[in-house]
């Protein structure tokens, strides 16, 4: 079995014994019945992983010992930051685990005026904590020890007109040129998704008067997640680690 990994909010130093938090624990002791004597890896986002071996183990408590570390560095040179106009059921879940998988640095969700999800107060705030619950699951799986950030939400016109250094790039069916034409002067890129209806003319003026880049992706319609995945792809091929 491969050795899992687990994601733990809390200082790591190689020697001690650590107790994982209760949903740690019960998913080494109660899914995968792990028992004492085998290992597993714990890393806390600061770029460190951990080699350590279960001391012991049941449904409830497991309790670690950390035995080596290293830097484990799968970070891309590009630093992505992803606009993604919220979408509806589990698209969104969808998008922000594979973005994930594709080495976005900061999610941000957006409302526009064709979002056609209402969220707000307390049903929110409970989603951005799912969110961030998906980011780190998705950072166990993919091999990442840095944890990407999903800001709080907020309104497209806001995002837009945020100071950054970074290439603005926004996805327009009649673009003139693809990613290949682009030149990156700065290691950082923000990329706006739109809903399934796409931004309206209003909006699309917006991204202009902001500087956005429009880019095309190619002759056939995407669907919100799809586009999301490509681009990130796309920018990574040319301009991070894929290849």
């Amino acid at each position: 079995m491969r050795t899992p990994r687990i994601y733990q909010a809390l200082p790591l130093t190689l020697g001690n014994t650590v107790e994982l938090d209760d949903e740690a624990a019960s998913h080494i002791g109660r899914v995968l019945r792990m028992n004492s004597g085998e290992q597993i890896s714990l890393f806390n986002g600061d770029g460190q992983e951990f080699l350590a071996e279960i001391i012991s183990a049941s449904k409830k408590n497991v309790s670690v010992k950390l035995l080596t570390s290293h830097l484990n560095e799968t970070e891309s040179p590009l630093h992505l930051h992803l606009g993604q106009v919220i979408s509806r059921g589990d698209r969104m879940d969808f998008t922000i685990q594979k973005s994930v998988e594709l080495g976005v640095n900061t999610i941000t969700p957006l409302f526009s005026e064709r979002c056609g999800v209402k969220l707000s107060g307390e049903r929110l705030e409970k989603k951005i904590l799912q969110w961030q619950k998906i980011v780190i699951g998705a950072c166990e799986q993919s091999g990442r020890n840095q944890i990407p950030e999903i800001r709080p939400a907020m309104t497209l016109e806001t995002w837009v007109a945020e100071h950054t250094d970074a290439m603005k790039l926004n996805l327009h069916p009649r673009a003139e040129h693809g990613i290949n034409g682009l030149s990156l002067k700065s290691s950082k890129i923000r990329l706006l998704i739109g809903p399934e209806g796409g931004l309206s003319q209003t909006e699309i003026m917006m991204t202009e008067q902001h500087h956005f880049i429009d880019i095309l992706l190619g002759p056939r319609v995407l669907r919100t997640e799809t586009a999301a995945l490509t681009a990130m792809s796309a920018l990574q091929l040319k301009f991070g680690d894929m290849g």
